[in-house]
């Protein structure tokens, strides 16, 4: 976590990235968040970076009221996106070996969720998919009944739902 060497271009574009969707580093207002990576950039950014350049100009109006902007300190490592070297302090390393509860998923996976939410998809497209289909047939009516033939048709219980009969032409 964090955005890298601020004082660099990598570090800066990094900042602009993480700033392009957000108004602020951390919630909908200024913070001491946004005070701790003010002060590690040296210089306003340049105007090709023009999210970290907005940004640095808003916090910038907010200097006189930079100590009673609410939130708490932490170290500039601890801000930004996840997946960022942190190169502001050596004591970061050492922290990242000791954490080593990243093997263990404390919640649960969500591939068997994804599964069943899957099948059930599948089986409710199959209700939405089933189609209609008539037949005329003509009966002789000394051979087989009506209602033999209703059954014999609703046996294929996983092709038939249900059955109406429009007409039945009988001999």
């Amino acid at each position: 976590m964090g955005f890298g060497d601020l004082k660099s271009g990598s570090g800066l574009k990094v900042l602009n990235d993480f700033l392009s969707d957000r108004s602020y580093i951390e919630g909908y207002v200024p913070s001491q968040a946004d005070v701790v990576v003010f002060d590690a950039i040296s210089s306003p950014p340049s105007a090709d970076l023009c999210h970290a350049l907005r940004w640095y100009n808003h916090i910038k109006s907010y200097q006189s009221l930079k100590n009673s902007l609410p939130g708490v300190k932490k170290p500039l490592g601890q801000y930004g996106p996840a997946g960022v070297a942190d190169t502001t302090s050596s004591s970061a390393p050492a922290a990242s070996k000791d954490d080593d509860d990243d093997d263990i998923d404390l919640f649960g996976s969500d591939d068997e969720e994804d599964a069943e939410a899957a099948r059930l998809k599948e089986e409710r497209l199959a209700e939405y998919a089933a189609k209609k289909l008539q037949i005329n047939c003509v009966v002789e009516d000394d051979k087989v009944g009506t209602d033999i033939l209703e059954e014999q048709i609703t046996a294929f219980e996983d092709y038939v739902q249900s059955m109406d009969v429009a007409a039945f032409n009988k001999i």
